[in-house]
């Protein structure tokens, strides 16, 4: 069975996350639920997925009612996750699971562009999914909204006072990050070329991003190469061998 991967714009690709899934054996159905045609509809039900990967994008949960794409998705990630079938999110994708299961979702008092501090709460530090990572460490950043309050029984695995919950898990096999661990260094460049009003607003300029990545790139590949092989041999893996 494949995880159904769903891709909101053409710069949010599965990157190093995708390749590690596949190097593992494992199948991705890449589809973009933004677009029209019969190839990127979201399925109806989660019987023949393996799991679901939800990446980023430009638009905003806050808009949900202007896209029935999006709305498909919420209903889709209610239903994976009920049936305990593993949903990662990214970014867009992370945002879209706190909505799903019922937490806040609302934009940041100022849009994050750029590498900024990841810190482990108690839980993340204990947390097997996030073995091997250190508990405070550069990640890359690309967002205008933020979740502002957890789902009913989640648990902040990753916060720091300007970002107080930067990734979470919702039961066995939900986990969201708000953050971007699947970027390679072509994709983060990407990143940097922002809008200019989205790069005003965050107060930083695409020459002051591309700094951040020089600095801290070989850091942040390393970890986020870590955080991908935990989610697949221990969240996939675990999940396939059980079913």
């Amino acid at each position: 069975m494949p995880i159904l991967t769903l891709q909101h714009w053409p710069a949010g690709k599965p990157g190093r996350i995708g390749r590690t899934l596949r190097d593992h054996g494992l199948r991705l159905d890449i589809r973009t639920p933004h677009l029209t045609g019969a190839a990127n509809a979201i399925p109806a039900d989660v019987d023949d997925l393996n799991g679901l990967l939800i990446l980023g994008g430009p638009q905003n949960v806050t808009d949900i009612a202007q896209y029935p794409w999006m709305q498909q998705e919420v209903e889709l990630i209610k239903a994976m996750h009920a049936a305990q079938r593993p949903v990662i999110g990214i970014c867009l994708g992370a945002q879209l699971i706190a909505h799903a299961l019922g937490g806040v979702v609302a934009p940041r008092d100022r849009p994050a562009l750029g590498f900024h501090p990841l810190g482990l709460t108690p839980a993340g530090q204990t947390e097997p999914m996030l073995a091997g990572i250190q508990w405070t460490s550069p990640q890359f950043f690309s967002c205008g909204q933020e979740v502002k309050q957890l789902p009913p029984g989640a648990t902040n695995l990753s916060g720091t006072p300007a970002t107080p919950i930067q990734a979470f898990k919702a039961g066995l096999r939900t986990f969201a990050f708000l953050f971007h661990p699947e970027c390679d260094r072509p994709m983060l460049e990407d990143l940097a070329h922002a809008d200019p009003d989205f790069l005003a607003r965050a107060g930083v300029t695409t020459a002051d991003v591309l700094a951040t990545i020089d600095r801290h790139y070989e850091p942040y590949a390393r970890l986020s190469d870590r955080l991908c092989v935990n989610l697949t041999t221990l969240l996939f893996r675990c999940a396939r061998s059980s079913a």
